[in-house]
């Protein structure tokens, strides 16, 4: 079965820097992508991976502070997160779906927090 697990997040003061990771088990996708929300907030795209091109694509917000990878080995995705500032502070999700181009991210993990202070 398909099965994404996030872990990595905590707290941590702004300007400083912290990893993400997610462990995809059950098959490969064609885009690997990670979201975050925060209290009061929808739902917001932050990274995205494709596969096999390996080309990526990040919000605005984020685009020179943040970089999303994969290790094809591990099946893990990442995603490493400088320069943090509070308003980076939420729940951050990792997703998946069949088609790099296209359609619904079927499948989630649970959310890990980042909480970025001071």
């Amino acid at each position: 079965q398909v099965q994404l697990v996030e872990s990595g997040g905590g707290l941590v003061q702004a300007g400083g820097s912290l990893t993400l990771s997610c462990a995809v088990s059950g098959r490969t996708f064609g885009s690997y992508a990670w979201f975050r929300q925060a209290p009061g907030k929808e739902r917001e795209f932050v990274a995205v991976f494709r596969w096999p091109a390996g080309s990526t694509n990040y919000a605005d917000s984020v685009k020179g502070r943040f970089t999303i990878s994969r290790d094809n080995a591990k099946n893990m995705v990442y995603l490493q997160m400088n320069s943090l500032k509070i308003e980076d502070t939420a729940i951050y999700y990792c997703a998946a779906r069949p088609s790099p181009i296209s359609g619904s991210y079927n499948y989630w993990g649970q959310g890990t927090r980042v909480t970025v202070s001071s």
